[in-house]
């Protein structure tokens, strides 16, 4: 303060004409600061009196600088405040006073205790640390840094908190002592590596001594700004093996000439020297008695560098400037002279913005400056250089800088060490917490289908419908999905045999149209038959529909056309069966019904009916369960999917072949009765060899559906269809196929009437 205050009263631009005047008060950690503000208060006849209005008051001081520490800083901006009297701080990072509504007349030169936690809170993130151990003294300003730590870094994990005591008195020094004892003991046990010492200077002494005497070793220490720099913590013998210590502090500036001006020798050292100390009962520089302490007291100071002397520097330059503007310092005929009360002085501090050895100073609404914090390392291996430099804070971004080579570790291989409860889990495992902490974790790896979200690490979640993943895995991948292709060999089987079935069926109707007029196509059914083929032709085109990428409309065919398509050939088939029947007996014991049955064309209402049935029964099904592409998961492996016509086979295939299975049944059991009838019309057997046929391929369908799964459904569903084309053609048209090209003979209608004259005279 004196060097700076000497500076600027020598200096022509700044407050040309003016000297500044100072006086010093040594306010020590526990001793009391009232007495000092009041005397700064009062007038010059060191009385402070009570007024209504103190707008031109005159106090002893116009401005403030200090106290040093935070403890001290409140209590002096609350008188302060009082009679708005500027105070400028420059080692207090109180965030209390960072309040303009509560401390007007607040600032400091020192970044504030919040920009102190985000240096720190840095650092951990830098190397990885979220597993420490908390220090904390049991004062004001311990305890609003560990607030203000938890309000910052949420995401950190604190091992363990422990409070370090801070005796009043002798009486309190033994139970002191055995808290000591206990903390160190909880952080020896502890499996946390770095420890962050949120302290004033004065308690640490103590506990340092018992971390050494309990050789706790193979930490990182992370002091705080207030005893960062701290030479009594430092010189403390063997400290040196306690691991890695880091400490938060203000940035640099080096002042020049500043050292020499520390150690110079004393202007007057007889007389005047003497005279000014007995007169004034202080020590200063004219005191021939200091000059040896301060020569010893050098060196520590330099290797410290300008940190804490350069903020008291600014401090004294902030006044300055600001009664340099207050006064109009600045025009041709000088400052003006005039007297300065501490309300006028304050509006100009808030306002001053200046550079001062290449540094910004201003400050912001809160009364805080712009320039940051750097982290320096207690190097105890390089004389001259107890603290260096590894890191530096860019406010404005909010960045930390870091130089790692610039570090020393004391780990094997200089590397840093790992501060972390658990290691991180490996890609695709969930974190299964152990306890209450967020750090202390077991990696669990995620179920099949479900993968791990960055956003949070504690849950796996699931994949989308259309995607899966593996047990273990982080992310989630395309099903792969699988269908009835047209280069699979099975694929091509079904397409041969649909074509030799088209063929076949194309060739009977052209050789029934060539022989309609014949006994053999009258007796299977006439204009019937013509029907049945046709919708027997329309099946047999819908096997291809089968085969292919699934759509909508290929759906469509499947379960709705073909369905339609064979419940009209089976109904027509059945009536044909009832026809033979109603012929021979029917006519004989029921003509009332036979004729009815001729006289309004039964065989074509019933037909009718079945069909309007089965239409009915298929619109409900397609209504309840629409057709189109579904994507059914395989039990046995879910990363393949199997596109379907329908999520659910069995309602949407063996509900509407309910009224097939029905008219089968009937067919079956007329054919049965017509087994004695003449050979000529005789197609039983085969009409009862192909409904037997078929409901054994639709109990095969339902066991395939039930066991099975994928595109082997598909294939055999096909397969069934075709099957089922090819057993009614072949059962019903091949014989008489075989009549009109093998036996020209027996297709007369001489022979017609033989066998049935015969079958005739046989059951007279």
């Amino acid at each position: 303060m004196r060097f700076a205050v000497e500076e600027i009263n020598n200096s022509s631009a700044l407050l040309p004409g003016i000297s500044l005047g100072y006086e010093m008060m040594d306010v020590c950690y526990l001793t009391n600061i009232i007495h000092p503000v009041l005397y700064f208060l009062s007038d010059h006849h060191s009385q402070l009196e009570i007024q209504t209005n103190y707008t031109h008051y005159r106090p002893r001081v116009v401005a403030v600088i200090g106290p040093d520490s935070s403890l001290a800083a409140v209590p002096v901006a609350h008188l302060l405040s009082l009679f708005l009297v500027p105070q400028i701080t420059y080692s207090a990072t109180s965030q209390a006073l960072s309040d303009p509504r509560l401390f007007p007349v607040a600032f400091r030169t020192i970044p504030s205790m919040e920009q102190q936690i985000s240096v720190m809170v840095l650092l951990l993130q830098e190397f990885q640390w979220d597993w420490v151990v908390v220090l904390s003294s049991e004062d004001g300003y311990g305890q609003q840094s560990l607030h203000m730590l938890r309000a910052q870094a949420a995401w950190l994990c604190i091992a363990l908190h422990e409070t370090i005591p801070v005796p009043r008195d002798s009486r309190e020094e033994g139970r002191a002592q055995q808290r000591r004892e206990a903390a160190v003991r909880q952080m020896g046990q502890s499996t946390a590596r770095v420890v962050l010492v949120l302290s004033l200077e004065l308690p640490l002494p103590a506990f340092f001594q018992e971390v050494l005497r309990q050789n706790l070793t193979g930490r990182v220490w992370i002091a705080s700004e207030a005893w960062a720099l701290d030479p009594s913590v430092y010189g403390i013998a063997g400290l040196s093996g306690i691991g890695t210590v880091f400490g938060v502090a203000a940035q640099d500036v080096p002042m020049p000439g500043f050292a020499d001006f520390r150690v110079r020798l004393p202007s007057s050292p007889t007389g005047e020297g003497a005279g000014a100390q007995g007169a004034a009962g202080a020590c200063n520089q004219v005191c021939d008695r200091c000059f040896p302490q301060m020569l010893l007291r050098h060196q520590v100071l330099r290797d410290s560098g300008d940190r804490i002397d350069f903020n008291v520097y600014s401090a004294v330059h902030v006044v300055a400037r600001a009664l340099h503007r207050l006064l109009g310092c600045g025009r041709p005929e000088g400052c003006r002279k005039q007297h300065v009360f501490p309300w006028q002085l304050l509006e100009e501090v808030g306002r001053v913005q200046f550079s001062l050895l290449n540094t910004p100073i201003s400050f912001d609404e809160k009364g805080d400056p712009p320039a940051g914090f750097e982290v320096i390392q207690w190097q105890w291996d390089v004389p001259g250089r107890p603290f260096k430099p590894m890191a530096t804070y860019d406010a404005l971004r909010g960045e930390l800088h870091v130089s790692t080579e610039a570090i020393t570790w004391h780990t094997p291989n200089n590397t840093p060490p790992r501060s972390i409860c658990s290691e991180q889990c490996e890609r695709g495992h969930k974190k299964k917490l152990i306890g209450s902490v967020s750090c202390c974790f077991e990696c669990v790896p995620c179920q099949a289908g479900t993968f791990l979200n960055k956003s949070n690490p504690f849950v796996c979640q699931r994949c989308p419908r259309d995607m899966w993943s593996g047990p273990g895995q982080g992310r989630c991948f395309k099903r792969l999905v699988k269908y009835l292709a047209w280069g699979d060999l099975s694929a091509l089987l079904l397409l041969v045999g649909a074509a030799l079935g088209l063929s076949a069926a194309l060739g009977v109707l052209a050789l029934f149209l060539r022989y309609s007029d014949t006994p053999v196509v009258k007796s299977a059914g006439g204009r019937l038959c013509f029907l049945m083929l046709a919708t027997l032709s329309a099946g047999f085109l819908i096997v291809p529909f089968y085969v292919g990428r699934p759509t909508g409309a290929k759906c469509v065919c499947r379960q709705a056309v073909f369905s339609l398509c064979f419940t009209l050939c089976v109904a027509c088939m059945t009536v044909r069966s009832f026809q033979i029947v109603c012929a021979f007996r029917m006519a004989a014991r029921l003509p009332v019904a036979h004729g009815l049955w001729q006289k309004y064309h039964g065989q074509w209402v019933f037909m009718g009916t079945a069909f309007a049935a089965k239409l009915l029964i298929v619109g409900a099904t397609a209504y309840t369960h629409p057709p189109g592409p579904v994507e059914l998961a395989l039990s046995s492996d879910p990363a393949v999917v199997n596109l379907m016509c329908d999520a659910s086979y069995k309602s949407s295939r063996m509900v509407p072949s309910a009224l097939d299975m029905a008219l089968s049944s009937l067919c079956f059991c007329l054919a049965y009765m017509g087994k004695a009838l003449p050979k000529n019309y005789n197609e039983a057997k085969y009409i009862s060899l192909c409904m037997i046929g078929y409901f054994t391929s639709w109990v095969a369908l339902f066991l395939v559906t039930s066991l099975h799964e994928g595109v082997g459904v598909t294939v055999f569903d096909a397969a069934t269809m075709l099957s089922h084309l090819l057993g009614f053609l072949a059962s019903y048209f091949g014989p008489k196929c075989y009549v009109i090209l093998l036996q020209p003979e027996r297709n007369t209608a001489a022979f017609f009437q033989t066998a049935i004259q015969s079958y005739t005279m046989r059951h007279a």
